[in-house]
């Protein structure tokens, strides 16, 4: 069993419980995709595409007065140690749900009715968090896609381990530790899209959690407004 956490309050990944993991975005990574991304969160390497507004297949699906968001999780078979099996597990279909409705108070539809915005996501290499992660780089993917949206949606986790709240639970923590909280965030809105809690919390951990995760989303933010603004300009099209 991994020791989670030293003595000096450091983890066993060398991080303070108040830091997050190095985090990296690249924006418009695919050429085929009306707007992508590409994140590096710890360990966890996330590629996500967005497609549309485009035409809805089959027809009967489409939404007369407004467009319709569809979310596809996917976890490539070499994501992780053990190879795993390519067809969608209830799991991936879960989390695919998950992004889905965090997305969903974000995106901004009713001027597109009758079409389909899909965003694609496959998780190249897993690390814990991989859901905050995908949802990340999702959102800068809309962004980069040109989607009209309230406000950009930022996601990180906060958990218990060793008896104290950590933020960005990592593999070794979310298996071991004692509970695990991934949060997607409005920053400017100031609204929570997405709260799940796995384990057990007292209500002042419970609060705790929820506050170290919204301070974990704040720092996300920053980074992907970084990152959008460094190929628009770089590229001389804001």
């Amino acid at each position: 069993m991994t020791q989670l956490m030293n003595e000096n309050g450091i983890r066993c990944d060398g991080r303070r419980i108040d830091q997050i993991r190095n985090v990296s975005i690249k924006v418009g990574v695919l050429k085929n995709a009306d707007g992508s991304a590409y994140i590096e969160f710890g360990k966890n390497k996330i590629l996500a595409g967005v497609f549309g507004p485009r035409d809805v297949h089959p027809k009967h699906m489409a939404d007369q007065d407004s467009g319709i968001l569809r979310c596809r999780y996917h976890m490539s078979p070499f994501s992780v140690t053990e190879r795993k099996n390519p067809a969608p597990s209830r799991r991936e279909i879960e989390i695919s749900k998950v992004i889905k409705e965090a997305l969903q108070s974000a995106v901004i539809l009713k001027d597109f009715p009758r079409t389909v915005v899909d965003v694609f996501i496959e998780i190249l290499q897993a690390d814990g968090g991989s859901r905050c992660a995908a949802l990340d780089a999702a959102s800068v993917a809309l962004v980069d896609a040109g989607i009209p949206m309230r406000d950009m949606v930022s996601a990180c986790a906060a958990g218990k381990v060793a008896d104290k709240i950590v933020l960005d639970v990592n593999d070794e923590e979310d298996k071991e530790g004692q509970a695990d909280m991934p949060v997607a965030y409005m920053p400017n809105l100031g609204k929570i899209t997405l709260m799940q809690l796995d384990g057990i919390l007292t209500p002042d951990e419970y609060k705790k959690c929820l506050e170290t995760a919204i301070g974990g989303c704040k720092q996300v933010y920053e980074i992907q407004k970084k990152a959008l603004m460094e190929k628009y300009f770089k590229n001389g099209e804001a």
